[in-house]
């Protein structure tokens, strides 16, 4: 029987450039990543979205705008992964590295795709076309994508 867990995922956009953060602890460490994290009980998804925003890179945001929802299975973890999936276009303050993720911009033609998880390069681009989706990936490990679906959508 599986259970799942919501978390959250915030991609700041400011063409021609994106803001990533190298995790540098726990899971997904050594991977450049969006910010975010796990829904507290009690929080809405977006409260959470923006919470872990400012915790881990310093911003606040005025708008977010919900991009995607993906599901992730991990072989062998009977927990289900239920990622909301934001862009932000406008934020306040400056990128500050924080205990969990170091900041960095990033040209949109640049993006490290090859240092972040499998997945991000199905998706990712949806992101910076302001494209609706809905997905689901089944890993082996961190690193092997052994099943997938994923579809543009009109509403997330």
């Amino acid at each position: 029987m599986c259970t799942s867990r919501l978390f959250t995922l915030v991609l700041v956009v400011q063409p021609p450039r994106v803001l990533l953060g190298m995790k540098k602890r726990g899971f997904g460490a050594g991977l450049w990543n969006g910010f975010g994290g796990k829904v507290q009980p009690g929080e809405s998804i977006e409260e959470a979205a923006r919470r872990e925003l400012l915790e881990e890179s310093g911003l606040t945001v005025d708008t977010l705008q919900k991009m995607g929802q993906i599901t992730f299975e991990f072989v062998g973890n009977s927990e289900l992964m239920d990622v909301h999936i934001f862009r932000a276009d406008n934020f306040h303050g400056e990128p500050t590295e924080s205990d969990e993720m170091r900041p960095q911009w990033f040209q949109l033609d640049e993006v490290p795709f090859n240092h972040m998880w499998a997945d991000d390069i199905y998706w990712f681009p949806l992101v910076l076309q302001k494209k609706l989706f809905r997905g689901y990936f089944k890993f082996q490990g961190q690193d092997t994508i052994l099943e997938h679906t994923l579809k543009e959508v009109e509403e997330v």
